[in-house]
């Protein structure tokens, strides 16, 4: 039980409890007066070691519920039926017999052995889910169970013989998704702290982000504007005060006696860009398009205006729908109303380059930094690249960002390399680390 304890304290520390080892030995000494028998008591026994303050307190809480879990095959006993004999063959198999008996309370112990043979406390990401819940599977005997399947279904036994084999396929699947839930719970009480689950998402693919994460994801967002914000706004200040102004000094100073007691500075005027974004909003790059949409909009202190086109077989101008509604309410009308002129199509530039051509070219003007987020995947229709050449011609910037690795760029119907020519910058943008790059080049252009 003490390496128990300790697994908890861990998972403790991880969450942000401040525990030094002389509270552990505490805890350890305080479960061993109390006992493990009563859960309220035991509880009570650690948390009077262990958690310091009322924040502390809930955090043990937590973490407490959480750790010493045992919902796991909590589903009501079913009285086996099956004659012991007819599937005695399987009842040599340890993992089959658990099965078979419905013994959910040595199937826990096994899982939870098994899971420490596997060091499932270990686990740090998301990605590694599948990885452990093979291993505890088969520190718990699942090759030999699916070999006892495999055995059984093969042999030309009697009705009963299919019987156990069937009820054996039943409990794997049980087992399987048990063990995938155990291993989740792992995940929640063992990931590092906030600053390493944010580092990770920030460096995640956005097409792989859980849907879990996506209100983090919103948080972690806002705090990357603020930060966007706060840093290019110190420089502004700073630009702004590197040449003395000699006239309005000079003036200000005859109510000082001629003493030069309140310099003023030449002030810049602060030029913020207007911004189109034309944005790809096929299954493949949807993901992405929502995440550089809550940057855009969430600079607009920063930006002047914003004009957001988005395609599938066509362009439409969606700029009155973010004028309106948030980034998340516009893009779920964009993607599921069906009274919108979009076309659901394939991804055709082709058409929504002539559409931007004949409809809106006249937005683009010197002070205008057009960004186009797409895989340049265009179905193999005309690439038209002279449009893009056009509008590269007319605006301040031109900002390609492609979610697609460079090693797909122009395979199969890729255009990339086609459009790559014109574009001011044209960047791989799959990542929030990638998005804030590029959003703080954007603001970097204002000077």
């Amino acid at each position: 039980m003490e390496g128990t304890l300790g697994d908890f304290i861990t998972v403790l520390r991880k969450a942000g409890v401040r525990i030094s080892i002389s509270e552990s030995l505490d805890a350890v000494q305080a479960a061993q007066i109390m006992g493990y028998d009563n859960r309220r008591l035991f509880k009570e026994a650690l948390a009077a070691s262990l958690a310091k303050s009322h924040a502390e307190k809930k955090i043990f809480d937590s973490c407490f519920d959480n750790f010493f879990s045992f919902n796991f095959f909590q589903s009501p006993h079913k009285a086996n039926t099956l004659n012991p004999e007819a599937h005695a063959e399987a009842l040599q198999d340890r993992l089959s017999a658990l099965v078979l008996k419905d013994d959910k309370v040595k199937l826990a112990m096994a899982m939870t052995e098994a899971g420490r043979m596997a060091d499932v406390s270990s686990i740090k990401t998301p990605m590694q889910k599948s990885l452990f819940a093979m291993k505890i599977l088969n520190q718990m005997g699942m090759p030999g169970m699916e070999a006892m399947v495999a055995q059984i279904k093969n042999s030309t036994g009697s009705g009963s013989s299919q019987q156990t084999a069937e009820l054996l396929e039943k409990g794997r699947d049980e087992l399987v998704q048990t063990v995938k839930e155990y291993v989740e719970q792992q995940l929640q009480l063992n990931a590092d702290g906030a600053d390493s689950k944010d580092q990770f998402l920030k460096t995640t693919p956005l097409s792989q982000i859980e849907l879990r994460n996506l209100h983090r994801m919103d948080g972690l967002i806002q705090r990357l504007i603020r930060q966007l914000e706060d840093r290019h706004s110190r420089r502004l200040k700073t630009a702004n005060r590197g040449k003395l102004d000699y006239k309005k000094t000079l003036r200000k100073s005859i109510s000082y006696g001629g003493f030069l007691f309140a310099p003023l500075w030449k002030k810049k005027k602060e030029n913020r860009p207007d911004v189109i974004v034309i944005c790809d909003i096929s299954r493949s790059v949807l993901r992405t398009v929502r995440f550089l949409l809550l940057f855009i909009y969430g600079l607009n202190k920063q930006i002047g205006r914003i004009h957001t086109f988005v395609f599938y077989s066509n362009m439409f101008d969606a700029s009155h729908i973010f004028d309106r509604y948030s980034v998340e309410e516009a893009m779920s009308i964009i993607t599921t109303d069906a009274s919108l002129p979009i076309i659901r199509g394939r991804s055709d530039y082709s058409t929504m380059f002539t559409n931007f051509r004949d409809q809106y070219l006249h937005l683009v003007t010197k002070n205008t930094t057009v960004m186009i987020l797409g895989d340049a995947r265009n179905n193999f229709f005309p690439p038209h690249a002279e449009v893009l050449k056009a509008i590269g011609e007319r605006c301040k910037r031109l900002i390609w960002l492609n979610p697609e690795t460079k090693p797909f760029w122009g395979t199969g119907d890729s255009e990339i390399k086609t459009y790559a020519p014109y574009c001011h910058l044209l960047q791989e943008c799959n990542t929030l680390v990638h998005l804030e790059r590029v959003v703080g080049t954007l603001l970097s252009a204002r000077r």
